[in-house]
């Protein structure tokens, strides 16, 4: 081979390499175009935390935060969102869609990283109708939620609406690039959280967060009872609340529940199934259990019976 040729190899290949590297340095780039945010020697990105919200597109955030005293209440602004980590995936059998969406966001998971205090393990979605989703991490490293903040390259306004009720989806909500349910706990299946409407995270701790639906007094450990007590961590945690825990969605607090379970247990189970043929207003969906899932519902919430409220569960939203 002449020396010419060699050279012309040699130029090519480094063409091609340098053409290699601004394509790797394009695909790490965050998708808004703005230069990612560093991070520190512990692997951290450290988002600036307002006090008070700059815009209405600000995510806010509570719960156990790194830096911040507990319970205090901070503001992420979107273009700091923007500027972590992106991923771009496609959602196929998101609910929430009437098809196919591409959906761009940060992972659950790099959110708690950058903005849970150390220990925090938990985290909790909170939308605008006070429903909430819960992540335990468990839940994040199986499943992979990502906050999603553009829709098929759309911000929120340009969203398309909820399919079941024409509202908003923004200013946030959160999918899955896949999704695999786990193991039934009997006949309950687990579902994607999939909230719209998001305008909060707390991060927090899941011993004190599922610690105050666990089960109570000498039947605590019964299998039923831990059964139930699964179930309720799954779906009716998320719209029914013990105290400042859960959604507070509902009408029905967990004591109203614990109570109309164990006073009327047949009736209990009867607008678990179809809610809306005892109260037509009802925005809960009915649950297709069989008769073992319903006995596991209804001796759990017994153990939190107390006989001054045995007359007081009745079925109101």
């Amino acid at each position: 081979m002449s020396r010419g040729i060699c050279r012309s190899a040699q130029v090519f290949v480094s063409v091609a390499f340098l053409v290699s590297c601004l394509l790797a340095a394009v695909a790490r780039a965050p998708a808004s175009g703005s230069a990612t945010l560093p991070r520190t020697e512990s692997g951290v990105i450290e988002l600036e935390l307002h006090a008070q919200r700059t815009s209405e597109s600000d995510l806010e955030v509570g719960g156990e935060l790194r830096g911040v005293p507990a319970g205090e209440t901070r503001y992420v602004t979107r273009s700091d969102l923007l500027s972590l980590p992106q991923v771009t995936f496609t959602a196929t059998n998101d609910s929430n869609f009437k098809g196919p969406a591409k959906l761009q966001g940060v992972a659950l998971d790099e959110l708690a990283r950058d903005l849970a205090a150390p220990g925090s393990d938990f985290v909790v979605a909170i939308c605008s109708d006070k429903y909430q989703a819960n992540y335990p991490h468990d839940y994040i490293l199986r499943h992979k939620p990502v906050l999603v903040l553009k829709v098929n390259g759309n911000p929120p306004a340009e969203w398309p609406k909820d399919p079941f009720h024409g509202s908003d989806m923004g200013p946030y909500m959160i999918s899955h690039p896949r999704f695999t349910p786990g193991p039934k706990i009997l006949s309950a299946k687990e579902e994607p959280q999939i909230p719209w409407g998001l305008v909060r995270l707390e991060f927090n701790s899941e011993k004190d967060v599922f610690g105050a639906i666990a089960p109570q007094g000498p039947r605590a450990n019964n299998a039923a009872v831990q059964a139930g007590y699964g179930i309720a961590r799954m779906n009716c945690f998320r719209c029914h609340n013990m105290g400042s825990e859960g959604g507070q969605k509902s009408g029905l607090s967990w004591q109203i529940l614990a109570a109309f379970a164990s006073g009327a247990p047949a009736k209990f189970e009867a607008y678990v199934r179809d809610p809306a043929a005892q109260n037509p207003r009802t925005q809960m969906p009915g649950q297709d259990y069989d008769q073992a899932t319903m006995h596991a519902l209804v001796a759990y919430y017994a153990t939190f019976a107390h006989p001054a409220h045995a007359e007081a569960g009745k079925p109101g939203r």
